[in-house]
C-alpha cells in the first residue's frame, strides 16, 4: 500500500506539473539548473572540502593513476608541520571551486549570460555604502558580547597562532584566504542564487537562498546560526537592490576579522 500510494503521489505531481505548464506556470530549466548545481556544490564542500575529505580525493587520485596529486595531498595535509594552515587552504580551495568556478562555468557556458548580472559589478555600492556602516555599528557590539562565550572561543579564530607564534606570516595568510572564501560565498548565495532565481520567483529568491545559507552554519554557535537567517535576508536584499555582492563581501569579512581578533584578545594573545 505504501508503494502504491507513492506511485499515486508521483502521478498526481506529474499531472499538477503538466497543468501548471499549460497555464504558463512551468518552472524554467534555468531555475532547475541553479537549484541542482547549488545542491551539488554544497555536497562537494561537505564531503570533500571538510577535513578529512581529502581522503576521498586521495582514493580517486590513486584509482586514476594520478600519483603526483596523491603525493601532494599527503605531503601538505598529512606530513607537513604546517598542516593546520594547509588544511584551511585546502578547504578554501574546494569552496572557491564549488562556490565560484562551478557557477561561473554554468553562467558563461550554460546560460551564456554576463557575470555582472549576477552581482559581479559595483552597481550602486558607493551610494549604498552607508548601509555597510550602519550594519557594522550593529554587529560590533554583538561580536564583542559573543566573544566572551565558551562556544565562540572554541570556534574562533579558525587559525589560532601557537603560544610562541607571531601573527606573521600564517595568521595573515589565513586572513587573505578568508577573504577569498567570503568572496566566493557571497557570489554563490547572494549572486548566483539570488540573481539566478529572481526572474522566476522575484524577491522570494532571497528567502530560498536563506535556507541553505542558514544550514551551512550548523555546527557553529547557536546564536550565530540564528543570526545567519537575518543576515541572509539582509545581504540578499542588499544584493538585489544594489545589483552587487560588494556590500556583502565587505560586511561579511569585516565582521569575520573582527571576530578573529576579538577571540585572540579574549584568549590573552595581545597581552
Amino acid at each position: 500500500m505504501i508503494f502504491s500510494g507513492f506511485i499515486k503521489a508521483v502521478k498526481k505531481t506529474i499531472e499538477d506539473t503538466q497543468l501548471n505548464r499549460s497555464s504558463g506556470k512551468s518552472v524554467s530549466k534555468k531555475t532547475l539548473i541553479v537549484i541542482f548545481s547549488v545542491s551539488v556544490s554544497l555536497l562537494l564542500i561537505e564531503y570533500i572540502g571538510k577535513y578529512p575529505g581529502h581522503l576521498i580525493l586521495k582514493d580517486i587520485a590513486k584509482s586514476l593513476g594520478m600519483d603526483s596529486f596523491h603525493d601532494f595531498l599527503v605531503k601538505y595535509l598529512e606530513d607537513s608541520t604546517n598542516y593546520r594552515l594547509y588544511k584551511l587552504a585546502y578547504w578554501v580551495s574546494i569552496i572557491f571551486i564549488s562556490y565560484f568556478i562551478i557557477p561561473i562555468i554554468i553562467i558563461k557556458v550554460g546560460f551564456k549570460e554576463k557575470l555582472k548580472d549576477y552581482g559581479l559589478q559595483w552597481g550602486s555600492f558607493l551610494k549604498d555604502s552607508w548601509i555597510y556602516l550602519v550594519m557594522l555599528g550593529i554587529m560590533f557590539p554583538l561580536v564583542y558580547y559573543a566573544s566572551g562565550t565558551e562556544s565562540f572561543q572554541l570556534r574562533y579564530p579558525f587559525y589560532t597562532p601557537a603560544t610562541d607564534e607571531s601573527l606573521w606570516p600564517n595568521f595573515w595568510i589565513w586572513q587573505g584566504l578568508y577573504l577569498v572564501q567570503f568572496f566566493a560565498l557571497e557570489f554563490f548565495f547572494r549572486g548566483f542564487m539570488v540573481h539566478g532565481l529572481k526572474k522566476e520567483v522575484g524577491f522570494y529568491a532571497v528567502f530560498i537562498m536563506t535556507i541553505p545559507y542558514c544550514m551551512i552554519h550548523f555546527g557553529k554557535p547557536m546564536g550565530e546560526t540564528f543570526a545567519a537567517i537575518f543576515a541572509g535576508i539582509a545581504l540578499g536584499t542588499m544584493s538585489l537592490k544594489s545589483r552587487s555582492i560588494a556590500l556583502g563581501v565587505f560586511l561579511h569579512y569585516s565582521v569575520a576579522i573582527t571576530m578573529d581578533f576579538a577571540a585572540l584578545w579574549k584568549e590573552g594573545f595581545f597581552g
